[in-house]
């Protein structure tokens, strides 16, 4: 790869005639920097293409190409990919659902609004992976016809399908009303009875961990009910019935559908899986009476995935702050708290709570400044980034609490240029917050050049604007390639050293 080009054909600022003379030499790299270009034309994407055939399918999934573009046979990738967004044309799919590569057929199965016939073809391919990958996709009626395929891997994919109908869904549960499943993928390549080895050493076996077939296909019927479980269009009545499944896995799945009955959720949140629990803690459906049983879980993970839960009451919140471990993340019980409940939770004399608060961005100032003036530093360090702060608080946060939040004053939106100078330098340095300071678009040049002597702030600091072209200029032999193609993509190297980089032919 050669990185100083890879860099020129991502950068912005590489004029029109540039990227012609780029194009012209262009390998497969450097083509997939050009396509991405939003500034390519569709007269240079069509020229790219014929440089390089790889890119059409890149080039065609960005809109920059057409179907009168487009030969299907001598690029099929890039066919598929318009027909993939519905732009290409239905002759395509009759052309490649008889192409001999198995690729191909099953990424067209995977496309929308194929003409009848096409699907017909596809139903009945010879090999299983296309016809699982149609079903995966395909619509309702198509799907409800697939469900009663004998292969057990195409009924899962109709299982795992949005489209398919819920009394085909429930169905497929128990199996009753269909046919019975001929193969599997196990008993294709395996003598019965076979449980695949969990360390299986074989270097051509693709087959999953745990996958068996004693003739009952067990192992894929077992997948089947499983994302019929996660399926959302599966109706409620078609699940309950696995509350008290053996399969941890199953009733793991069971516990974090929304649509749960009360009783249910009251069976589950006895389940002796932690993780059936933590999944149902989580779970929108379940009341606050429930809410408050699962509160006093034994669980760390029980009751930090409570947390998260939408509805958890503000005092049960408050209580699960202190041991629950959740970290700086914004909860949505937090998310929607009212102005009044705000007011509340800054008061809270527990600073877990008020660090929590401090991760809203949009916090009344008032409350925002009292947040940022708290004396404990995870607090600070929450509420850190929230625009809106003045300098002089940013900076009051550095001096009173240091290293622990300097990172984050760094990442703040509204960081000045002489504080993010002065964050650059701090000792001793923080270099996650050289990182910050190397990708904060209001660095300066001082800043940046300290972000420079740091490995990994590095790779960031050579792509910023702000970095004078001459300092650009020295990074293109950097012996770190991540630092030469950023610094060849930074739209400030000067136009006359993009020039003597692209070789003319």
């Amino acid at each position: 790869m050669n990185d100083v080009l890879c860099g020129l054909a991502a950068n912005t600022a590489l004029p029109s005639e540039l990227v012609d003379r780029l194009i012209a030499i262009a390998d497969a790299d450097i083509a997939a920097d050009l396509a991405g270009r939003a500034d390519l034309s569709h007269a240079q994407a069509i020229a790219l293409v014929s440089r390089v055939e790889e890119s059409a399918e890149q080039l065609a999934y960005e809109g920059r190409l057409t179907a009168a573009d487009i030969d299907p046979a001598a690029q099929p990738h890039a066919a598929l990919a318009l027909l993939h967004e519905g732009v290409g044309r239905p002759e395509w799919a009759r052309l490649l659902a008889a192409d001999p590569l198995v690729e191909h057929r099953e990424k067209l199965a995977a496309c929308p609004g194929l003409p009848p016939d096409v699907v017909d073809l596809l139903a009945a391919d010879s090999d299983i992976r296309v016809v699982a990958e149609l079903a995966l996709c395909a619509t309702p009626d198509v799907a409800a016809r697939l469900a009663g395929h004998p292969h057990a891997e195409v009924r899962r994919a109709v299982a795992a399908n949005e489209a398919t109908p819920a009394a085909v869904l429930a169905a497929l549960t128990t199996g009753e009303g269909l046919p019975p499943v001929q193969r599997c993928l196990v008993c294709d390549r395996e003598e019965t009875p076979f449980a695949h080895d969990p360390q299986c050493a074989r270097l051509d076996c693709d087959l999953l961990p745990g996958a068996s077939c004693d003739g009952s296909h067990e192992s894929t019927v077992h997948d089947t009910q499983h994302a019929v479980l996660q399926n959302p269009a599966t109706s409620t009545e078609a699940v309950i019935g696995f509350a008290d499944h053996p399969s941890t896995l199953l009733r793991w799945a069971l516990a974090a559908r929304p649509d749960l009955p009360s009783e249910v959720c009251g069976r589950l949140a006895v389940d002796g899986t932690p993780g059936v629990r933590a999944d149902l803690a989580e779970n929108p459906a379940i009341d606050e009476a429930l809410i408050r049983v699962l509160a006093g879980d034994p669980g760390h993970d029980v009751r930090r995935r409570l947390a998260h839960n939408p509805h958890v009451p503000l005092d049960v919140l408050t209580d699960l702050a202190g041991d629950a471990r959740i970290g700086a993340t914004l909860l949505p019980r937090i998310a929607t708290a009212s102005p009044m409940e705000v007011e509340e939770l800054a008061q809270s004399p527990n600073s877990a709570v008020r660090m929590l608060l401090a991760q809203r961005r949009d916090l009344p100032a008032g409350i925002r400044d009292a947040l940022a003036a708290d004396p404990d530093a995870k607090v600070v360090k929450s509420v850190a980034g929230h625009p809106g702060l003045s300098e002089a608080r940013l900076r009051t946060m550095v001096d009173r609490h240091g290293s622990r939040v300097l990172a984050k004053v760094a990442a703040n939106p509204d960081a000045t240029p002489a504080l993010l100078e002065d964050l650059a330098r701090h000792q001793p340095p923080v270099q996650k917050a050289l990182r910050e300071v190397a990708r904060h678009r209001d660095a300066t040049a001082p800043a940046l050049l300290v972000c420079l002597a740091d490995k990994r702030a590095r790779p960031i600091a050579a792509g910023h604007p702000a970095l004078p072209p001459p300092v650009i200029v020295e990074l293109l032999t950097d012996t770190d390639w991540r630092v030469v193609k950023a610094a060849a993509a930074n739209p400030s190297l000067p136009p006359a050293v993009m020039s003597d980089l692209v070789p003319q032919l």
